[in-house]
């Protein structure tokens, strides 16, 4: 496995620069941020990459602002408390991705999001104290515990959130396979901590956070 420096610098002479490698990384927000963000916005990021999957996200974007509505804002008690009557309702509303499995799954992680706040303050409470050095653990507790955050879903929703952390993208999956971290795409526990290991190994080194590692790692390979 080489290190993040010699990837660096792999991705540099791709994009031209370090700055263009970098250019639009946001800085993960700290535990006391994200324990700030109130439930609903929890839940509209999750239903947003909900209904993104396998659609055009700019539709998804263009529908957005009705979505918000319809969902009344998702409201986390509400949407827990779906009724027959209002998932009908949904699902025959022209503001929405009419898919009767995404809107079963906005419940189900309006229930999820609710009984977590309840035993740590706040979602967002528990997303922030859970250590950078378990973020795979963090990704398997989402697709376990919540409904369609699988894949991609839950770390993309836990980027845009500001949680540090890495998405194993095509492209970082080719780069992992190119240091020898993995040799296929690591859907079993042994792949995934080998994955953990690694990003774990390139923060010691850099001080970067997983974040930046895992812009660096995308940006550094042709996949």
């Amino acid at each position: 496995m080489r290190s993040f420096k010699d990837i660096l610098t792999f991705a540099e002479d791709r994009k031209g620069s370090r700055t263009a490698v970098l250019d639009g990384i946001v800085p993960p927000k700290t535990a006391d941020d994200l324990a700030a963000i109130p439930d609903d916005r929890w839940l509209a990021q999750m239903a947003r990459g909900i209904m993104q999957a396998g659609i055009s996200w700019q539709v998804v974007e263009n529908k957005w602002p009705g979505m918000e509505e319809a969902f009344h804002g998702f409201d986390v008690d509400r949407c827990a408390m779906m009724s027959e009557d209002w998932e009908d309702e949904l699902l025959d509303d022209p503001r929405i991705v009419r898919s009767p499995p995404k809107v079963r799954a906005i419940q189900h992680n309006a229930a999820f999001i609710r009984e977590v706040a309840a035993e740590h303050g706040s979602f967002g409470r528990r997303i922030g104290d859970w250590p950078p050095s378990d973020f795979g653990g963090l990704l398997d507790w989402l697709q376990k515990e919540g409904s369609r955050l699988g894949g991609t879903t839950g770390a993309y929703m836990l980027r845009m959130m500001g949680k540090d952390g890495y998405i194993l993208s095509p492209s970082v999956i080719a780069r992992l396979q190119a240091e020898g971290v993995i040799d296929r795409p690591p859907t079993s526990k042994k792949a995934r901590a080998a994955v953990q290991a690694a990003f774990d190994a390139w923060a010691q080194e850099s001080g970067e956070s997983l974040t930046v590692i895992s812009r660096v790692l995308a940006q550094s390979i042709d996949a």
